[in-house]
């Protein structure tokens, strides 16, 4: 895919009528959704089935659809060591006369909820021991395999150009940004992304291959706002933000917290400017 493409309008999906892709989804995935415990975001709607498992709904447009398709959920079914749903079958249809796709993909249904309401956390869990040992067999089981796939956190496909001009606008003292290595990735582990006290990772749509570090420098930038919580981050993945291409993961977050459109009452401002004089500090030593 190429920038070529019609765009496809913007919809947002907590206001747009459903019910013609809810049936849609229902008579081809042979299930009954719960209308009551629908969850509508911009993007996606999400709900439990009659038969106790979750679907998964999705409209995309062309542009946001790369070279490796939109598979991602179906995709990352074959990885092996990592906490997720299981996945058990998934449907695609084009929107007629328009440059947008639609997903269905039905899961298994995971008993514990969200850590997060949103991407970040305002006060710490109080996640279990078992929940961080979990955490990191995932996120090293993850790495160690591979895939074909590109990873697209924010929805853009990640490449060494996008990291080199994201932190040079920002951080223009840093003059190297090169990637040594590159490993598969979530690509969104946000708060929201992450189940407990039970630990699971949800939404598998843009994974693929990234910076080193990438995952936790994303999780640890959404704690920024629960120094105890960021710095238990900081302790369990080290390996991963301690190493050359993890500093760069972190900076890559905090450029869009601490860049030109920074917002004064964002809850992660003040420590994301302290955390990013550190990591500059660090890099050009």
């Amino acid at each position: 895919m190429n920038g070529s493409l019609p765009v496809a309008a913007q919809v947002d999906l907590r206001r747009q009528p459903v019910e013609v892709v809810l049936k849609r989804v229902e008579e081809a995935l042979h299930v009954r959704l719960v209308r009551e415990a629908l969850v509508r975001k911009r993007r996606s709607l999400g709900g439990r089935t009659e038969r106790g498992t979750w679907v998964r709904i999705e409209r995309r447009g062309f542009e946001r659809i790369g070279p490796q398709g939109w598979n991602g959920t179906e995709a990352a079914a074959v990885l092996q060591g990592v906490a997720m749903p299981e996945w058990y079958q998934g449907l695609a249809w084009r929107e007629p006369g328009e440059p947008v796709m639609w997903r269905a993909d039905e899961l298994e249904l995971i008993a514990s909820p969200s850590v997060g309401k949103g991407a970040l956390l305002l006060e710490d869990p109080g996640l279990p021991d078992v929940w961080w040992e979990a955490l990191n067999t995932s996120l090293d089981a993850l790495a160690s395999q591979q895939t074909p796939r590109i990873a697209t956190p924010d929805t853009v496909t990640i490449t060494q150009e996008q990291v080199t001009q994201a932190l040079g606008a920002v951080f223009p003292g840093i003059v190297d940004t090169r990637i040594e290595r590159w490993a598969p990735a979530h690509a969104d582990l946000t708060w929201a992304n992450v189940m407990g006290p039970e630990f699971s990772i949800i939404d598998w749509e843009d994974w693929g291959m990234a910076p080193r570090g990438l995952d936790a420098a994303t999780l640890w930038g959404n704690a920024l706002a629960v120094p105890a919580l960021a710095d238990r981050i900081q302790q369990e993945r080290r390996a991963d933000l301690e190493s050359r291409d993890g500093k760069l993961m972190s900076l890559f977050f905090l450029s869009k917290i601490v860049g030109p459109h920074a917002y004064e009452d964002d809850p992660l401002l003040v420590p994301a400017r302290k955390a990013a004089r550190r990591l500059v500090a660090e890099l050009q030593l």
